[in-house]
């Protein structure tokens, strides 16, 4: 039975939930390591941790949201000048056309005989200007606040993830950390994994290498605090 495209997620679906859910695992990872060797003080700790939470999400999904509702507004300009052009000036369309054809490798006869399909199909041909001339992908209308609403929500469950243990073990909070430290890597691992599994790369290579660049930063997040609190 042939796939279908609710078969495997979107690629934008995929990349908004890596980029959210990293996101907010390193980012409070960090504050937490770093608050940590700053101060003993757990009440600090979860507030401003929590804190970072609410206000990385929602900068996170705002600009998610604006950053895609950009390139909506820039594809629809671009339709409607492909438009006037395909209506206005239709002989240059065409050689743009041609060029395109030329570089998959058709000559001759076979670019024109080819050029007058496509011609025949106007949406065909301005999907095939959008695309191979202009290379813009399409950005429908609902996709920013879908973009934006994935990459919230998967912020505020990676950020999630490194405070779990300092809510049952505030009182410990070298071993909070350990098991922070713990279930980042795991969340990392899972994200990393999974973004291989729905592509060609390896998996472990995929999830080796989100551990290392997220805990890598928890830690530069650790030093930091370290010497603050030293000094």
């Amino acid at each position: 039975m042939p796939n279908t495209p609710e078969d495997h997620p979107r690629p934008t679906l995929l990349a908004d939930f890596i980029l959210g859910s990293q996101d907010g695992v390193v980012n409070v990872l960090g504050i937490l390591l770093g608050l940590v060797a700053a101060s003993a003080d757990t009440r600090i700790i979860l507030i401003a941790a929590l804190a970072a939470l609410a206000a990385e999400s929602i900068s996170m999904g705002a600009v998610a949201y604006t950053s895609t509702l950009a390139r909506r507004h820039l594809y629809v300009s671009e339709v409607q000048r492909e438009l006037t052009e395909m209506r206005d000036v239709p002989e240059m369309e065409r050689e743009e056309v041609r060029v395109i054809l030329r570089k998959w490798g058709y000559e001759g006869a076979e670019v024109e005989e080819m050029l007058e399909r496509i011609e025949k199909k106007p949406k065909a041909m301005l999907d095939l200007m959008m695309a191979f001339e202009l290379n813009l992908a399409e950005v429908s209308e609902r996709q920013p606040l879908n973009t934006g609403l994935v990459v919230l929500g998967a912020t505020v469950v990676g950020s999630i993830i490194p405070l779990l243990p300092f809510f049952f073990l505030g009182h410990a909070l070298i071993t909070a950390a350990t098991i922070s430290i713990v279930l980042s890597g795991a969340m990392l691992f899972g994200v990393g994994w999974y973004e291989a599994r729905q592509t060609m790369g390896s998996r472990w290579q995929g999830a080796a290498r989100m551990i290392i660049i997220g805990l890598g930063a928890g830690f530069a997040g650790f030093l930091v605090g370290h010497f603050i609190g030293t000094s």
